[in-house]
């Protein structure tokens, strides 16, 4: 049967060689099912989509096709627990993409072998949303460097044993982008790979049922453009043009625009805002069938091409919207998703010291096959919004709207008790709704202490930021850190002075890394001492043991105390207990464990009964069997 698909394959392309032909051979069949379903058995446009992946397999250096084959040979290379990422904007962490490769020896010290570079392409000044407005796919942002320095890091990335990860923006472009100024001069072929309207009656309709996503800042879905004197869809901001991926032609250069990224080098493709890539009317244009249809076309043209590389999805939507962007074991889509839900109950917990919508998200994430590979942080380039399980918060009286405010103002530092340091972000006072920015040092409350020059509430700030932190390594799938969190970076105020970033609050924690401050890591007695000594600690303990690979079986340890939340993992006669403390006083875990457990921090036997768990603090205990 092989044999005959392989002859099938060849007899439509001759010129392809042994290699593609062979992984043509397992996928053509669905490739071509999935490509006519979606663009009504358009052939020409699907041979000129297998003859564009044959010319991007065919152009793939030699050094990354050897790094492909050493990935296929390890599948689960992305899996372990020596996986540690760090996401970072290029300018604010070393100025251009040359300074990121000669400070690589940094990321080498902190621990890092997954780079995730904030986007990088060209994009206009003052009109590009923190790089999210692409203008050339196949360009650098010039102020950063040029395509040649990008694939000169990645080669050093490679030599190092780090990943590098991009930013793909696929739902739209820049207004800039050359088919959108084609389009602005009224050719039709360029409208035609957006979404132009003579009039506003049919984007009124679309109104209708499409969520506003920056009501504040961005309100409605739709921009009039008087260049063509028509009306086009912007979903997120003016200068942000949907992409129209009906078109088969905008599918066929989108993904020739990824695999162009594969070729640079690049291990990690972040499909960004992924769910809003198909638009249908009378719908809310979110996770629509054929979102899942392009994406699972995606993930075959990198194993066809660049098969090394790796999908991530950045799909913020409740849980139910989230898991079916993994596809299905033998259909999957993305390699990895964010954990976005578990970020945000995290915060919750430490503002309410009440671990019960935590213990109960983890318990869904627990749940799931341990092929779903879950990507986790604390902190990252947005914002938090709090899309919270309001039904199951709701059984203990809490109501949204309320619940928002006291989240708000409790980490705006508004409510007694609270040292935490943030700002909104896109406040909406008619919906009682606000997303939050800070950085995690700040909203830990070490900010606030630093100021005071309070050494009592330093000490309590460095704890929870530690605490967190420990958490954060303790669940399955990569840790992420945001760049400064090494150190406890805290919150740059300087971009109210910007003109150009004064009205977007998440600048907050999107400053710039003080190397004054990194060079301070040596000091056990400064902050920046204290946490990075600390973080480098627990990644080694994590790396020495197994239990953390995410293989591991997981569960929620019940310990009757809802200030401390419990989490255990087995993996081959390994059994760990870990216990978070998200109150300011001692609390006791009233766990029952029979064996014999050492506390892996402190290298001491430990107790495993009524443990005392002192405030902000965690224990990481572990029995051998």
């Amino acid at each position: 049967m092989k044999k005959q698909q392989e002859k099938k394959i060849k007899k439509i392309n001759e010129a392809w060689d042994d290699i593609f032909n062979e992984r043509m051979s397992r996928h053509y069949d669905e490739l071509k099912w999935l490509y006519y379903e979606l663009y009504n058995s358009d052939k020409q446009a699907f041979d000129y989509f297998c003859g564009m992946l044959y010319k991007y397999y065919s152009e793939r250096r030699a050094s990354l096709k050897e790094l492909d084959r050493k990935r296929l040979k390890n599948p689960d290379w992305y899996k372990g627990n020596d996986m540690l990422g760090m996401l970072m904007y290029v300018d604010c962490f070393a100025e251009t993409l040359k300074g990121v490769e000669e400070h690589l020896d940094y990321l080498k010290e902190v621990g890092i072998n997954y780079l995730h570079l904030m986007p990088i392409l060209k994009s206009p000044v003052g009109r590009s949303d923190g790089g999210y407005a692409v203008s050339d796919f196949k360009n650098v942002e010039p102020k950063l460097g040029d395509i040649k320095e990008l694939k000169s890091l990645a080669d050093k990335c490679h030599s190092e044993g780090i990943s590098l990860c991009l930013d793909f923006v696929m739902n739209h472009t820049s207004e800039d982008h050359e088919w959108a100024v084609r389009a602005r001069q009224g050719e039709k072929e360029y409208q035609d790979r957006y979404f132009f309207f003579d009039g506003w009656g049919i984007p009124y309709e679309f109104e209708k049922t499409v969520p506003q996503v920056f009501p504040q800042t961005a309100p409605g879905n739709f921009t009039w453009c008087p260049d063509a004197q028509k009306v086009v869809m912007t979903t997120f901001y003016p200068y942000q043009w949907d992409l129209n991926y009906g078109n088969s032609t905008v599918f066929n250069d989108m993904t020739e625009n990824m695999l162009y990224l594969c070729n640079c080098g690049v291990d990690i493709i972040r499909l960004d805002a992924v769910p809003y890539i198909w638009k249908e009317l009378y719908t809310n244009c979110r996770n629509r069938p054929q979102v899942h249809t392009l994406v699972r076309i995606m993930r075959i043209a990198t194993e066809l091409v660049a098969p090394g590389t790796l999908l991530l999805g950045e799909v913020v939507m409740e849980p139910k919207e989230v898991v079916p962007y993994f596809g299905t074991v033998d259909k999957p889509e993305c390699h990895m998703l964010y954990n976005v839900t578990t970020m945000a109950s995290t915060w919750h917990t430490v503002a309410t010291h009440d671990v019960r919508l935590l213990k109960n998200q983890l318990e869904k994430v627990f749940s799931l096959p341990k092929e779903y590979i879950f990507l986790n942080y604390l902190r990252c380039h947005d914002d938090i919004g709090w899309g919270l399980d309001y039904p199951f918060l709701s059984q203990f009286g809490v109501e949204e709207v309320a619940h928002k405010h006291f989240l708000n103002e409790y980490f705006q530092g508004r409510i007694y008790g609270s040292e935490s340091r943030g700002e909104l972000y896109n406040d909406d006072p008619r919906l009682g709704d606000a997303r939050l920015c800070g950085t995690t040092a700040s909203l830990c409350g070490i900010e606030a202490a630093e100021y005071e020059k309070n050494e009592g509430k330093l000490d309590q700030g460095i704890r929870m930021d530690i605490m967190l932190h420990a958490f954060l390594l303790t669940l399955s799938g990569p840790p992420v850190l945001y760049s400064g969190d090494e150190i406890g970076a805290l919150n740059d105020y300087t971009y109210h002075e910007d003109g150009l970033k004064c009205t977007d609050s998440r600048y907050l924690h999107r400053g710039k890394l003080k190397w004054d401050e990194v060079a301070k890591r040596k000091d056990s007695k400064s902050r920046e001492g204290r946490i990075f000594k600390a973080l480098l600690k627990l990644e080694k303990l994590r790396v020495n043991h197994k239990v953390f690979d995410s293989p591991a079986d997981t569960w929620i340890v019940e310990t009757y105390n809802n200030q401390v939340l419990g989490i255990g993992r087995y993996l081959n006669g390994e059994k760990l207990i870990a216990l978070f403390n998200f109150d300011g006083l001692n609390q006791t875990a009233w766990i029952e464990e029979n064996e014999d457990y050492t506390d892996i921090v402190t290298g001491k036997p430990c107790s495993s009964k009524h443990v005392v768990v002192p405030p902000y603090g965690f224990v990481w205990m572990v029995h051998k069997f």
